[in-house]
């Protein structure tokens, strides 16, 4: 009976994921939008709201949370999802180049008129900035803990900046869905985050307080 329950809620979970990330891609695809625009811009499009679901995974993986997932895997997929997140995010701003040269330019320089281009850009260079120190990290020789702090930290501005930069823009993305997905990011990140620099600790002092006493 237990092992049933436990295979019906990684069902559940599993069922969940998949529907928070392939509905707004899906619905995305029937966006009146994409009936005037180029095939640049549509992958350049997409690639991003690709990159936006797969930053749903990355705080499971780091915690290895996914059901069935053990943590080696689970540190493995987080490394090959993060570069995929890197290539969704470098095909998004190819196609907005190839589409549009001047505006993005004008984002990427930060005098866009448009607010969304900011948010995008900060996500972007977050994303380039966290590429490069796991590329560097054993050259940089940081602490682990320095280490953690300073990706965890990436990761929260780019996730923030990321959703804000979703919700802003008026696309192909299906209003509902696209919401739904923001927070869920949003979400499993702030939580993540929370569990790890703030339950955790915390548990692991109770724990210390509490053999020290018994002692």
């Amino acid at each position: 009976m237990a092992k049933q329950h436990k295979n019906l809620v990684s069902f559940g979970i599993w069922t969940g994921i998949a529907l928070l990330v392939a509905v707004p891609v899906v619905l995305a695809t029937t966006s009146p939008y994409l009936g005037y625009r180029s095939m640049a811009y549509i992958i350049g499009g997409f690639a991003g709201i690709v990159a936006l679901a797969l930053f749903l995974l990355q705080p499971l993986l780091a915690l290895g949370a996914l059901p069935g997932v053990n943590k080696a895997h689970s540190r493995l997929w987080h490394r090959w999802v993060g570069a995929s997140i890197v290539v969704a995010v470098l095909l998004h701003v190819g196609g907005l180049y190839i589409t549009s040269p001047a505006d993005t330019v004008d984002a990427l320089l930060l005098v866009s008129p448009t607010a969304f281009s900011i948010y995008g850009v900060i996500a972007m260079w977050g994303v380039v900035i966290t590429a490069v120190l796991v590329v560097c990290r054993r050259r940089l020789r940081l602490r682990f803990s320095t280490w953690q702090l300073v990706h965890n930290g990436l990761a929260l501005v780019v996730v923030i900046s990321t959703v804000i930069h979703a919700v802003m823009i008026q696309g192909a993305m299906e209003e509902v869905s696209k919401w739904v997905l923001c927070v869920a990011v949003l979400a499993t990140t702030t939580g993540a985050l929370a569990l790890h620099w703030v339950v955790k600790p915390l548990s692991r002092r109770r724990r210390l307080d509490r053999k020290a006493l018994s002692d």
